[in-house]
């Protein structure tokens, strides 16, 4: 801090309500909806994260002399491992078998959303010192708790080298993007891969289309209670069938309609007056975020279609960078989304275990950069770089 200041007051707050919205936003800025008010207080407030659900909210705000806040960082103390998507089952059973006591944790992260975006929440014209004092407020309060381990999930790359500077271990893994080269439309993307990868999409989707069902993308003012009620029917079908418990109640998804509408970007299939599949998506400031599916099984590449190509084309229409489509599925490859790095931080109270992650999280990042490139060589593009 400059010399002569005062050293700022960081606070641990239990609830996102406890701090204005305008306040907590000023950090958070709009880029990433994921880590804004409105999306963590429809968590919070739906009940789907609390302390009964093993996500008990420990957010770090600092103020500044003024009470103003300058700095925040979403925080949960947890329970399980459970909505995380960076796995750690393999640690908590080593740690358990060992004698020693895995939970509870501490989780910096969006729950349920693995999406990379900031963790460490600066307002602009703030010091990038913040970070530092938000980074060490974090390991201060995890031995205050007597936690085992503080867990970074999906941090900016810049951040996740800022942990690591600052003692966390480091591990990597990968997810599936699509890059907007300044595609003029969908078939202009189409141009750009090899024939055969051609056709076969030009293939999935006249097969989707065929099948009757008619599809149509809802944002703002269009997505009614009725949308919501046919998605969180496909929601829960999808995840109680493939993985695992639902994470997110009926009234998350009210409350994300009554505060993000703007940003909700909803892919409905409808046939014959019946919804029969669906994908939701979060607009960001260059980025649309694909996050749940569900859907009839009858209907054969309707979640590619949903998913994946109408994701595109509301990418080229809007001109955004890139579409994230989260965790998963090599399939993607094929219809044009690539693997990406994505990244974790990992702080550990017991130095033996702390060795024993670190020697593994080496050969593990090495796994995955070898996963990454041998991905990379099935990629649909054209060598020649054509369009």
């Amino acid at each position: 801090m400059p010399d002569g200041s005062e050293p700022p007051t960081v606070k641990v707050i239990g609830s996102i309500a406890d701090i204005p919205s305008g306040q907590w936003d000023a950090c958070a800025g709009d880029g990433d909806p994921f880590v804004g008010h409105d999306f963590l207080s429809a968590l919070e407030e739906s009940g789907s994260v609390a302390a009964e659900a093993g996500w008990q909210p420990q957010h770090l705000v600092v103020e500044d002399e003024n009470g103003l806040a300058v700095a925040c960082a979403p925080l949960y103390l947890k329970s399980h491992s459970y909505g995380e998507y960076v796995f750690d089952w393999g640690w908590v059973e080593a740690y358990q078998r060992a004698g020693g006591r895995y939970y509870p944790k501490l989780q910096s992260a969006v729950p349920f959303t693995p999406v990379t975006g900031p963790r460490l929440l600066v307002r602009p014209g703030s010091p990038r010192e913040m970070e530092d004092v938000l980074i060490a407020a974090m390991v201060q309060l995890a031995g205050r708790l007597g936690v085992s381990s503080l867990h970074v999930t999906f941090p900016s790359e810049d951040q996740w080298r800022r942990f690591g500077a600052a003692g966390f271990l480091l591990r990597t893994g990968h997810q599936f993007h699509w890059e907007n080269r300044g595609y003029k439309d969908f078939d202009d993307f189409l141009r750009s891969l090899t024939s055969r990868k051609r056709k076969a999409i030009v293939k999935e989707r006249r097969a989707a289309a065929d099948q009757g069902a008619a599809v149509s993308i809802l944002t703002g003012n269009a997505i009614e209670e009725r949308h919501w009620d046919a998605f969180h029917r496909f929601y829960q079908d999808t995840s109680d069938g493939k993985w695992g418990p639902t994470y997110l109640n009926r009234r998350f998804f009210s409350l994300l309609g009554e505060r993000m509408a703007d940003k909700v970007v909803l892919v409905m299939a409808e046939d014959q007056g019946r919804f029969v599949g669906g994908a939701l998506n979060l607009l960001g400031g260059e980025a649309l975020y694909g996050r749940y599916w569900g859907g009839v099984k009858d209907y054969r590449f309707l979640h590619f279609e949903a998913c994946y190509y109408r994701a595109i084309d509301f990418a080229i229409a809007h001109r955004l960078k890139r579409v994230e489509a989260g965790a998963q599925g090599p399939h993607k490859v094929q219809r044009g989304y690539l693997p990406r790095l994505t990244y974790s931080a990992h702080w550990i109270a017991d130095e033996n275990f702390r060795e024993a992650v670190s020697r593994y999280l080496e050969s593990e990042r090495r796994d995955v950069d070898m996963e990454i490139r041998e991905l990379a060589r099935h990629s649909p593009f054209r060598r020649d770089g054509g369009r």
